[in-house]
């Protein structure tokens, strides 16, 4: 399938400012982008749920099951469907919370950073075939968009802090 580098029209409703133009052609690259780099995954042998939760866990540390819940956005027994998955795999632990025993916490284990990073290097691979006939001014102006990005997610409440690197 041939796709064009033609932008999609605004939605129905969206003001046609210059912002909204912006995160349109930002949303348009960035659901492209991550199919590209999702074709990288097939080396990890996680769906995307799994591999999703275990980068959060990856990156973001130790965090309570109700918190990953939360920063993945799905429901108490969803969560705990792919941490079962994941923890049967050897990729995450479970324990309880020295200051709180009602509390389940999750961390990645050794074999799930060592899984996470090489899924990551294949992803990044895969993002720099596609940039390599860019000029080094544009590799410059997409570091630089990424970079204000990655601000605006850092600063964003609804973000929920977890890095996903």
């Amino acid at each position: 399938m041939v796709q064009s580098n033609r932008l999609p029209s605004l939605p129905h409703g969206v003001p046609a400012d210059a912002r909204h133009e912006v995160a349109n052609a930002l949303h348009s690259a960035a659901l492209r982008l991550l199919r590209r780099a999702r074709a990288a995954d097939v080396t990890m042998d996680l769906d995307g749920p799994r591999a999703s939760a275990l980068s959060v866990l990856v990156f973001g540390g130790a965090m309570p099951i109700g918190r990953l819940a939360a920063v993945e956005q799905v429901s108490a027994p969803a969560i705990t469907k792919t941490v079962t998955a994941l923890e049967e795999a050897g990729l995450v632990r479970r324990t309880r919370s020295g200051a709180d025993r009602r509390v389940v916490m999750v961390a990645a284990t050794a074999k799930g950073r060592a899984l996470l990073e090489r899924g990551r290097a294949a992803r990044v691979r895969a993002v720099a075939d596609l940039l390599a006939e860019l000029s080094d001014a544009d590799l410059r102006t997409l570091r630089r968009a990424a970079t204000l990005i990655a601000r605006a997610l850092s600063a964003d409440p609804a973000s929920l802090g977890a890095r996903t690197d």
